[in-house]
């Protein structure tokens, strides 16, 4: 595949991929995301608390995990450097298919492999859920995990998670900001949740069932309670936990208008709910 100044770009993205290694068996890859030692990889990469992080130029160091979403696939990995060679990112809601793509990543503990495709879409993929994917046909191998998914300039449009069938997918790059802003603290709901089908005289036919409330969270102060199943926002319905997540992302305010069901499921009821900051103390929840 002729890409103008290809060998310049891939060695550009070697620079900012680094080997991830969790302990134990096994290893993945890595992007220096800023300069100042912000590493982004995929959860199922760093599952731990601490991983080693091994550098393009040899270095390595002791890494903190600092925050893990297994919903989205990823984790934020901080070691003590500056004067990171960081990558570059692109909005992915701009990548459209048959744009060539470039993926580089430690397969089989080979490092700065290079492999090079093409975008076949961008979006959801049927049997995984409403969340979507940069689609493409880079081949990926076990190592390849947490590495970056880029442009033929070396922008990053996604980190790679996994194969199904024909197919790499990578987490959009767009989803990676999400997951940052996220790690603010706020937009927090305090729920666990699981889809279900909801009764036939219902608007629509998935909702999200409440399982748990976190205590004094967002969710208990507005009297919500588990059984209830939560239809939506003003501006979104919910089909999957991912549905509330990215509303609670995306919603800029402190406060967040639900409309859900509860009882017999026949009234559709509304609630205005105060987010606040998540506690650092709390359990895991889905949102």
């Amino acid at each position: 595949m002729g890409v103008p100044g290809l060998g310049e770009i891939a060695e550009r993205v070697r620079r900012s991929t680094v080997l991830v290694q969790p302990g134990g068996r096994g290893s993945g890859s890595g992007v220096v995301w800023s300069e100042d030692g912000l590493i982004i990889t995929n959860a199922h990469v760093a599952r731990g608390p601490r991983a080693k992080i091994s550098l393009w130029d040899g270095r390595e160091f002791q890494a903190e995990v600092t925050a893990r979403d297994s919903r989205r696939d990823l984790a934020a990995i901080r070691i003590r450097a500056t004067d990171l060679p960081s990558a570059t990112s692109r909005d992915s809601s701009e990548v459209r298919a048959g744009e060539i793509a470039l993926a580089v990543g430690n397969p089989f503990g080979f490092l700065g492999a290079l492999t090079t495709g093409i975008v076949q879409a961008v979006g959801p993929l049927r049997g995984l859920g409403s969340r979507n994917w940069v689609q493409s046909d880079v081949r990926l191998a076990p190592g390849n995990s947490g590495g970056p998914l880029t442009d033929a300039h070396g922008r990053v449009i996604g980190i790679n998670s996994m194969v199904a069938g024909s197919l790499a997918l990578a987490i959009p790059s767009n989803d990676v900001r999400r997951f940052l802003q996220s790690q603010s603290g706020k937009n927090w709901l305090g729920v666990t949740l699981t889809s279900v089908r909801l009764p036939s005289a219902s608007r629509q036919e998935i909702g999200l069932l409440v399982l748990g409330i976190e205590p004094a969270g967002p969710a208990f102060l507005a009297s919500l309670l588990p059984g209830d199943i939560l239809l939506g926002s003003e501006k979104k319905t919910f089909r999957s936990p991912d549905d509330l997540a990215d509303a609670l992302d995306e919603n800029g305010g402190s406060l967040l208008r639900l409309q859900f069901l509860r009882g017999d499921y026949t009234r559709v009821r509304k609630v205005s709910v105060q987010l606040r900051a998540r506690s650092r103390q709390g359990g895991a929840v889905a949102a």
